[in-house]
């Protein structure tokens, strides 16, 4: 089926665009016109399916939500497969979150959108997909009040490392983790 006749494809093919423009350009600046652009698709097509600029970034919001729970199964996969290996979950985690900050881009381009959950409540049901897949990963490990605040810690890390382009101090998040574990 062609793309004009494939109103799925064409919202996805939307949704990945707003994806790759918020990347760019940062959400604050993105508009119904680049997003059209970068997709190849009218600028009608873009408010046709998403109304209104919220509705644009909730799309691309929901593709990168998709993404962070698949990678969030990756997380408790190697978290059960490190204690398998005699590590423990510090020592797992900390290695995880160094993987993930290896590809800056991606994970610039995923706080960008995880942000805009400030400003847009209609995103932070989707904005929450990472929190609360941290917190459900440590709980059963740690229990509800350590995964919190494992949880925050992580984000923190990830954040400031984002924000700086700092390496990760991986030892001390380690050493961070080992003590809210308890």
């Amino acid at each position: 089926m062609s793309p004009r006749r494939d109103p799925e494809g064409r919202k996805r093919a939307l949704a990945q665009a707003v994806v790759e423009t918020v990347a760019e350009v940062g959400v604050g600046r993105t508009t119904h016109r680049m997003v059209a652009a970068r997709a190849g698709v009218p600028l009608g097509a873009t408010t046709y399916y998403f109304p209104t600029l919220g509705d644009l970034i909730a799309a691309g919001l929901a593709l990168v939500s998709a993404d962070i729970a698949a990678e969030t199964a990756q997380w408790r996969a190697a978290v059960d497969e490190g204690a398998g290996r005699g590590q423990d979950m510090p020592e797992v985690l900390s290695r995880l979150v160094a993987e993930y900050l290896a590809d800056q881009p991606k994970a610039l381009l995923e706080y960008e959108l995880y942000l805009a959950a400030a400003r847009v409540p209609a995103l932070r049901p989707l904005a929450r997909a990472w929190l609360d897949g941290i917190h459900d990963l440590l709980a059963p490990i740690a229990g509800d009040e350590p995964a919190r605040a494992i949880s925050a810690l992580l984000d923190g890390a990830m954040l400031q490392a984002v924000v700086t382009g700092d390496p990760l101090d991986q030892q001390s998040l380690e050493r961070a983790i080992r003590t809210l574990a308890g």
